[in-house]
């Protein structure tokens, strides 16, 4: 009997990592992320599984929540072929290696506050280097092509669907033979938002005997994308008048070049105020860089763009700092910037040299454009503190807080329950990827309008598929 045990993103949105095991057959992985804000500790404990026997590895996308630990995995004995799209292996790349970056940053720091104490030996070494990165790299790909069947080995066929959440990502379908009868399951990975500002729709499901989807907004929907561009696009433009600034703390992918498609729109239509926009993010360059090479992936309003200027993403007003001096002279512009930096959830950063500088400014606005997990910085500022720490330095916050949720490469509640609709001869939904007091409400909801039955996996459990 296969089975299916969650080695993450059970009653948690990170750490996304489930391994598909068929009775008498391979063991798959699916996914190997990190855990993020108050789990991040647990990316340092060991596999609850021997990655020596894992035979493949499938990804469904780069965030770092998805692949994440891949290079741990590795280091650790994994050493099969890895599936991902095109995109999807750049993007990791790109990744990877800054996450390898951030840790060697923060390892160094921590280790000199340690040698002061004499307490050097007790400093935890980073999760993973950049070698080993490079190791994950060099590893077998494979890189399907959507919508277009292959076989991983006899009687198992995987098909890779875009699941329109970021660029090359995709919910993943499985069909396996099991006692002479054909069975079909499919990992949702993320699944998108459908607001179409750069890629294209999520594709429906037609069917599937197994379904474990993510529930990361399954207790709420969002607000519409007219309603969220309309928001975010008065606070920018009520922001400017007032000589202020506006910072955007974003994630690399999808919601900065997001964010670089709405204000070269607002700036092609004369309604941005004059200012300078600042894409503080070396890996946000990076990864814009991939997008461009990647540009037949994106939505039919991008390709337009594209036509029309040549470039999909840049304009004039539009400045990339790609150094730390670069960086450090924004400083210098005291009105009308708009400064868009990492990390996303505010946990370390350029962006937190901004809030240091600006926060303190009632004539500032911050705009949270993405999910903020329990434990971050971000979350924290969301849930409405006052006073934040940065750098041993009190920071009150006087600056507008903004949150904008419409912007969410994940679909809400009411998309998840009408993908979930179109799928025929659906036996079992198992909910993960999400907060366990969301699961519940969608738990529900899936009951009443669908009469659908839903289990909320539990971190480990071994999930039996008759």
């Amino acid at each position: 009997m296969a089975t299916v045990v969650s080695y993450g993103a059970a009653e948690v949105v990170t750490g996304s990592c489930h391994l598909f095991s068929i009775d008498g057959g391979p063991n798959i992985l699916i996914d190997c992320g990190m855990f993020q804000g108050k789990e991040e500790d647990r990316n340092y404990g060991p596999f609850d599984f021997d990655p020596k026997e894992v035979d493949y590895l499938l990804v469904t996308h780069a965030h770092l929540d998805h692949v994440g630990r891949i290079p741990k995995l590795v280091k650790e004995g994994y050493y099969g072929p890895i599936y991902a799209t095109n995109a999807t292996r750049d993007l990791a790349e790109v990744i990877l290696l800054d996450s390898a970056k951030i840790m060697k940053e923060d390892y160094m720091t921590r280790y000199k506050k340690a040698q002061r104490r004499g307490k050097e030996g007790k400093v935890q070494e980073p999760l993973y280097a950049e070698s080993d990165v490079d190791d994950v790299l060099n590893l077998s790909w494979h890189y399907p092509l959507y919508d277009e069947a292959f076989e991983l080995e006899k009687d198992i066929e995987v098909i890779y669907h875009n699941a329109g959440h970021i660029l090359g990502s995709a919910f993943i379908e499985i069909r396996y033979e099991e006692n002479g009868q054909q069975r079909t399951i499919v990992f949702s990975g993320d699944i998108g938002n459908d607001n179409d500002m750069v890629l294209p729709h999520l594709e429906s499901c037609k069917r599937a005997d197994y379904l474990y989807v993510e529930s990361t907004y399954g207790d709420r929907d969002h607000q519409s994308a007219d309603a969220s561009l309309a928001e975010f696009k008065r606070v920018i433009i009520d922001t400017m008048n007032d000589w202020g600034n506006v910072i955007i703390p974003s994630f690399a992918v999808e919601r900065t070049q997001e964010i670089l498609c709405i204000l070269k729109e607002m700036h092609d239509r004369k309604e941005l105020p004059q200012c300078q926009i600042f894409l503080d993010s070396p890996m946000a360059t990076r990864a814009t860089d991939v997008y461009r090479k990647y540009s037949e992936l994106l939505s039919a309003k991008c390709q337009a763009i594209k036509e029309r200027d040549g470039t999909v993403f840049d304009f004039e007003d539009l400045v990339y700092t790609l150094d730390v001096e670069a960086s450090k002279k924004i400083n210098d512009v005291d009105r009308r910037a708009i400064i868009i930096a990492g990390s996303g959830m505010c946990n370390g950063g350029r962006i937190l040299h901004h809030f240091k500088n600006r926060l303190w400014n009632r004539k500032n606005a911050l705009i949270f454009v993405g999910y903020q997990a329990e434990g971050t910085l971000g979350r924290r500022i969301v849930d409405g503190a006052r006073w934040i720490k940065i750098y041993n330095d009190d920071i009150l916050i006087k600056s507008s807080i903004h949150t904008i949720n419409g912007f969410s490469a994940h679909a809400d509640q009411s998309a998840i329950v009408k993908w979930i609709s179109e799928m025929e001869d659906l036996n079992a939904v198992y909910l993960i990827h999400g907060e366990e007091d969301k699961q519940v409400i969608l738990r529900s909801v899936l009951k009443n309008a669908l009469h659908q039955k839903a289990h909320i996996v539990e971190p480990e459990e071994v999930i039996y598929l008759p």
